[in-house]
């Protein structure tokens, strides 16, 4: 089957193509287009089917992920939504967790909920805890409700009523009446969103989710008809934030889930490599032209999570962003790409992003009308990139220009020169991508010693080895197409859908029919999901329970069986919970109550088969293809090093930093402590050299 990903980020539309048969991949990359970001895909895949020989309709799949959902949410643009919530409900966005995120800070800036107070509507209805209902819905209210609405411009509802997980026909009248009443308006429930107890979670998610439905839709609709036009007429699946695929009317429905789908991608390139490589402890650096993303991946699997946190007023402060309680692969990301602007404040100080020059100026060095200096242009006056072989040659760079810039806005104010001031732009990118991932292992409790890098990303291997120095990293891998690393990870990514559902149980009182009787329906909405796109692919499915002790506020995720359970399984499900506690804290606690409050089931299509990497041959020294004056480093500084061009290397070359290889879409930097080879894979592997000091 010949497949095709796309992946749009902030700065660049990256294409890839799998050519059926032989798993070939090739590759394009073409500027993103803000205004219409279609106008750029099209472009992408017309270079990508030219490069490899192909025509619209020789596609029988494409896969696509994307950040404007994301962007959307971080720039809030997104429509004006209202929330319709159970009558003295009003204000569970102003009231939160009832706490602020840093109680020292009598500035605080409180995060901003996108749902303004005076578009947050009540009726009167409810629900008890276990899906009873206590007072009947009142239509007649509901009806001014809307009313109301509609005359304040609402452009989209999110519908969010109190215990709607338990029982949901009421949030599914206020859709009918909607429908009935007021067809244009875009309604969101949160007994679909997020069908999870903890209201205030469950409420922002569905709010996210009523904000850039309209827009996403739109979008969405007009690709899939685009490229119905240009006459590939073959199925659209979506790259969630979970590492899955979906299709195309799940992701109109659920944008939401669409949040990271592009870095995603990402996690699930770097996770194939370490299952091919036989890497337990891994992490993946990701960095474009807009962000840096880095994911942690232990046993060839990235760290996941049910919950992240969007647009933070702090950036590395939890509980200061929007949080979002969707299955999403738990990665930190920072506003530190090729297009991050530098800048010097009154008080003589450098810094870097995040506000970036994205596609449209751009840097300076594209000469499209872009005068602030960016990490790229000082990686073009420190040498780092060749100004004729830029984007496969298609784009050529303006040195001079770049030159101005960083003279301009860095060198000037802090009267050093050129190259200096680029140099001093690098160290404090790569230190705050470095700070960035110190503080995600931390907040995961681990660390990097014995940890080994994937980088990839259009900037990615030309700060790897700058990055993993000072994280103290030893061995940094570079895949075959890294420019286009997402786009690739879109092509190993199964078709999957995951539900959590709250049902509250305890294990002395066990709901055994009610349980199954909620898998079992989690199961067919999952299988409506995942048919339609899997074909005729073999298909996997995966259960847990989220379990804790009595009166602990959060839970812990515990395997079950996959089938209906059975009054045995109960005793069972007691002992794994405590065995996963003691793996975590040291030890149980005796004599407690366990309860269960969420159910999640998975099914997703079987993985792609991965072959392990065999010894690489006798390692024989590279032939150079010419050289290079970069700036190598503060103690070597500017120095002529050797380059080499990636096509020509073989599995077994060897070559010593420092030194440059380079590539149609990118460049790898090979620090001077570091030595590069090239595996089975066509994976570049750089090593520090062993006694190196610093």
């Amino acid at each position: 089957m010949t497949r095709l990903a796309v992946d749009i980020g902030g700065t660049f539309t990256d294409i890839a193509i799998e050519l059926s048969g032989d798993r070939e991949i090739v590759t394009a990359k073409t500027s993103t287009t803000p205004s219409n970001p279609v106008e750029g895909v099209l472009t992408g895949i017309g270079l990508a089917l030219k490069a490899a020989k192909l025509t619209p309709r020789d596609i029988q799949s494409v896969i696509h992920g994307t950040t404007l959902a994301t962007n959307a949410l971080i720039e809030r643009k997104g429509a004006k939504v209202a929330v319709i919530l159970t009558q003295g409900f009003r204000d569970i966005l102003e009231i939160a967790y009832e706490r602020r995120y840093d109680q020292y800070d009598i500035f605080l800036d409180k995060p901003d909920m996108i749902a303004q107070r005076e578009h947050c509507y009540t009726v009167p209805e409810r629900m008890s805890s276990r899906g009873d209902i206590l007072m009947p819905l009142d239509e007649a209210a509901l009806d001014a409700v809307l009313d109301d609405l509609v005359a304040a411009g609402i452009e989209s509802v999110g519908v969010c009523l109190l215990h709607s997980y338990a029982n949901a026909a009421h949030e599914r009248r206020i859709r009918e009446r909607i429908e009935q009443r007021h067809p244009h308006l875009s309604v969101s429930l949160s007994s679909e969103v997020s069908p999870e107890i903890r209201e205030f979670d469950r409420l922002c998610t569905t709010v996210a989710n009523a904000f850039i439905r309209p827009l996403m839709e739109k979008y969405l609709r007009q690709l899939a008809e685009t490229l119905r036009e240009e006459g590939i007429t073959c199925p659209l699946l979506l790259m969630t934030s979970g590492g899955g695929m979906t299709t195309l009317e799940t992701a109109i429905r659920f944008p939401v889930r669409l949040v990271e789908s592009g870095p995603s991608g990402g996690a699930m390139l770097a996770s194939r490599v370490a299952h091919q490589c036989g890497i337990e402890k891994l992490v993946s650096f990701d960095m474009g032209g807009t962000t840096a993303k880095v994911c942690l991946i232990d046993n060839a699997r990235p760290q996941t999570s049910r919950r992240f946190e969007v647009g933070r007023a702090a950036r590395f402060i939890r509980g200061s962003g929007l949080p979002i309680r969707i299955p999403v692969i738990e990665m930190i990301e920072i506003g530190a790409g090729g297009g991050s602007i530098a800048a010097v404040d009154s008080l003589g100080r450098l810094s870097v992003g995040p506000e970036s020059a994205g596609a449209d100026p751009g840097p300076a060095c594209y000469a499209r009308g872009g005068l602030r200096a960016t990490v790229t242009d000082s990686d073009v006056v420190m040498g780092f990139i060749d100004p004729g072989a830029f984007a496969d040659g298609r784009m050529r760079l303006d040195t001079g220009a770049a030159r101005v810039a960083v003279e301009n806005d860095v060198a000037s104010p802090l009267s050093i020169g050129a190259v200096e001031a680029a140099a001093g732009i690098g160290q404090i990118v790569d230190e705050n991508m470095a700070n960035a991932a110190r503080v995600h292992a931390v907040e995961s409790g681990k660390d990097y010693r014995r940890r080994k890098m994937v980088a990839f990303g259009g900037n990615g291997p030309l700060h790897a080895i700058r990055v993993a120095e000072r994280i103290g990293v030893e061995e940094v891998i570079v895949p075959p197409n890294p420019s286009v690393g997402s786009a690739v990870g879109f092509l190993h990514a199964p078709v999957s859908y995951e539900i959590v559902q709250s049902l509250y149980t305890r294990l002395d009182s066990f709901d055994l029919e009610g349980v199954n009787r909620m898998l079992a329906a989690m199961r067919v909405e999952a299988l409506k999901v995942v048919k339609p796109g899997a074909g005729d692919r073999p298909l996997e499915e995966y259960r847990v329970a989220f379990m804790r002790y009595k009166g602990q506020g959060h839970e812990i995720e515990v395997e079950l069986p996959q089938r209906p359970l059975v009054q045995a399984d109960i005793e069972s499900l007691g002992e794994a919970y405590e065995a996963r506690y003691r793996s975590l804290f040291q030890r149980s606690v005796p004599r407690m109550i366990i309860e269960m409050m969420n159910w999640g089931l998975t099914i997703s299509t079987a993985p792609h088969p991965v072959t392990r990497l065999g010894e690489t041959a006798r390692r024989r020294e590279a032939a150079s293809s010419g050289s290079q004056q970069l700036f190598v480093d503060g103690r070597t500084g500017l120095a002529e090093v050797p380059t080499y061009r990636r096509a020509e290397l073989r599995a077994g070359d060897w070559l010593r930093g420092p030194a440059l290889i380079v590539e149609g879409q990118t460049t790898t930097f090979v620090g001077a402590r570091f030595d590069a080879a090239i595996d089975e894979g066509g994976n570049i592997v750089m090593t520090r050299k062993t006694g190196d000091g610093e």
